[in-house]
């Protein structure tokens, strides 16, 4: 197979254009199922997306595979973290309780269309002073399950959000993931997610650099970087070592971004500066967004 850096220093510069999920799924999917790597996933769906929010898109996918080999590659899945007062562990109320889940979440990415939602919830049948968490498969034509859309955001609103009702839903043994539901998915989800996300957004500006023409320089560096993202998606991603040097590789993305804003300047005619003008928002307050 091609690696993905060939792709993306000798392929089309243009993508097609995609105005609506219907549009962006099939051709995500198409990719997806060329290889089961994650980060090419991502990568070649930032490559391919005519604007960030299909590249921010297929790499929320291609994460969640990452973090959940087993999900199923043909469905649009979410991981729903956040309800009302945020995503830390004592703010989550919703409740597996013999057999039935309650509860309600917030910003569902892609929810309007999810099929899959990865549902965290307390387990009560555990007595500790802290919550115990469990992540939850849960379909979402099941029984007891409301999906409701959520306002479109400032930036990338194509794609869209989602709140959600759980209310006695039945949770059989086998849609309980194993493991601590914090430890082993929500906490490491921050760094997979990250990762993704910036090598996909930065695969669609490299594309858009060759379209316009951006300095040989900006590409080059854009490429090594986007390598470095990939070596440290092999690594441990709750171990201190990976953040200390994911960190160090935001902080180069975040220098290419900077460069790529003024290179955008000078286009800024152009329907894909305007966007990126709106969009680019993702990269400034990241740090903040809750975990869906």
């Amino acid at each position: 197979m091609t690696h993905w850096l060939e792709t993306l220093l000798t392929g089309p510069c243009k993508a097609p254009a995609c105005p609506d999920v219907a549009s962006w799924w099939p051709r995500h999917l198409a990719r997806s199922r060329e290889t089961p790597d994650t980060m090419t996933q991502a990568i070649l769906g930032g490559y391919h997306a005519d604007r960030v929010g299909w590249a921010f898109a297929s790499a929320y996918q291609a994460a969640l595979r990452a973090l959940v080999p087993q999900l199923p590659a043909d469905t649009v899945a979410a991981l729903c973290v956040t309800e009302k007062d945020g995503n830390s562990p004592r703010a989550i109320r919703s409740e597996l309780r013999e057999g039935l889940l309650n509860g309600a979440k917030r910003w569902a990415t892609l929810g309007p269309e999810g099929q899959l939602f990865l549902v965290v919830a307390r387990d009560a049948e555990v007595l500790s002073d802290l919550p115990v968490l469990r992540v939850l498969c849960i379909s979402a034509d099941q029984a007891g399950v409301q999906v409701e859309a959520m306002p479109p955001t400032p930036f990338v609103p194509e794609v869209p959000h989602a709140s959600l009702c759980f209310e006695n839903v039945t949770v059989a043994d086998s849609a309980v993931l194993p493991g601590d539901g914090y430890l082993h998915y929500v906490k490491p989800f921050r760094t997979v997610e990250d990762l993704h996300v910036q090598a996909a957004v930065l695969a669609y500006l490299v594309r858009e650099a060759l379209r316009l023409r951006w300095p040989r320089g900006w590409i080059e560096r854009a490429a090594a970087q986007l390598l470095a993202l990939e070596a440290l998606a092999t690594l441990p991603s709750l171990a201190n070592t990976t953040h200390a040097a994911l960190a160090g590789a935001l902080t180069g993305v975040a220098a290419l971004v900077a460069d790529a804003d003024r290179h955008w300047q000078a286009s800024e005619a152009d329907e894909a500066a305007l966007r990126w003008k709106r969009d680019r928002a993702l990269f400034t307050v990241a740090a903040t967004l809750p975990q869906n």
